[in-house]
């Protein structure tokens, strides 16, 4: 910064506010100083000006699965809005694994991130807030809701619910739903289901694991048991996709037969035959919201209240639950 502050006569502070950011500097001095530093390649040495402390300018990310497309989707408007404010952001990925999880938050603070926003794979338990309070990192939680910390996410009881009064609405007899029970989504579309059928959890069948041939078994099991049409509600776009191939394989009709939603609007969704029917998530928004609310407590280290923003979704309807007019 000394030999930029030399080859463009300005002062050292001012290449310094240049180089950090502040747009409280005359615009034609702050491109004089960029333009010198561009040339001399200029290189700030984050590590050290966090020593010295100041910011590093870096956002951690922490996802459960980057190879899911909806997490590549949300990275993508993360780093945009990041970017968008001087920051840039380092993604790491969890694999739904705790122990990874709290491997990747060690990282984070050897880096000295100065925020970080992530996916948590056990978003309230005791351990994982323990954890947290030990991180002493602003940070902010996203498609999860989170108790005690910042969260945006999407309102996945809602969701479900949107899911089970669709498939009522095109006179489902029998239901499958392709995750854990635990999930806010399930317990969403049961309860839909239960306010038009309180019986229909005799006619409700629960594929908890990921394990194709045991999905495959499940599946086959059902139609055999059930010969009215099924709703099918998977937990996200990948499950549903694998129930599609398989659905396809044991030759059910969709959606004549078989009525299959799943969760996240990924790309794919359109590309199938026939498309995926998929609640769509705000990920853009959220990804604002999500930067903006970090930018927010990075500038407010000593605010204490969290926020609590629950996002709404919205069902696209394709091919694979209702018949498509040509």
């Amino acid at each position: 910064m000394t030999e930029i502050a030399k080859l463009t006569g300005v002062s050292q502070p001012t290449v310094s506010r240049v180089l950090n950011g502040n747009q409280a500097v005359n615009p034609e001095v702050r491109e004089r100083v960029l333009a010198c530093a561009r040339e001399h390649n200029f290189q700030p040495n984050v590590i050290a000006r966090s020593l010295a402390g100041s910011r590093t300018m870096l956002i951690g990310l922490v996802f459960t699965d980057i190879s899911n497309s909806f997490f590549a989707d949300l990275e993508k408007y993360l780093e945009q809005e990041a970017k968008k404010n001087g920051y840039s952001v380092i993604l790491f990925n969890s694999d739904y694994d705790w122990n990874k999880e709290k491997e990747c938050l060690d990282v984070m603070r050897r880096y000295r991130v100065d925020g970080l926003i992530l996916v948590p794979v056990e978003e309230n338990s005791e351990r994982f807030r323990q954890e947290m309070q030990k991180l002493d990192i602003p940070a902010v939680a996203v498609t999860r809701r989170t108790e005690g910390m910042d969260c945006v996410y999407v309102d996945h009881i809602e969701a479900g619910g949107q899911v089970g009064r669709h498939l009522q609405e095109l006179g489902c007899e029998s239901y499958i739903f392709a995750g854990t029970a635990g999930d806010g989504k399930y317990e969403g579309f049961l309860d839909a289901l239960i306010k038009a059928e309180p019986d229909c959890e005799t006619r409700l069948t629960c594929i908890e694991t990921k394990d194709p041939e045991k999905i495959r078994r499940i599946l086959k099991s059902h139609f055999e048991k059930h010969t009215g049409r099924t709703g099918i509600f998977a937990y996200n776009d990948r499950r549903a996709i694998q129930i599609h191939g398989i659905l396809q394989e044991l030759g059910v009709e969709i959606p004549q037969r078989a009525s299959l939603v799943g969760f996240d609007n990924t790309y794919t969704c359109g590309f199938l035959y026939p498309g995926l029917s998929s609640v769509s998530q705000p990920n853009q928004e959220m990804a604002v919201k999500a930067v903006q609310r970090l930018l927010w407590k990075i500038a407010h280290p000593d605010a204490q209240e969290a926020m609590d923003e629950a996002m709404q979704a919205r069902l696209i309807v394709r091919g694979s639950s209702a018949v498509e007019n040509r």
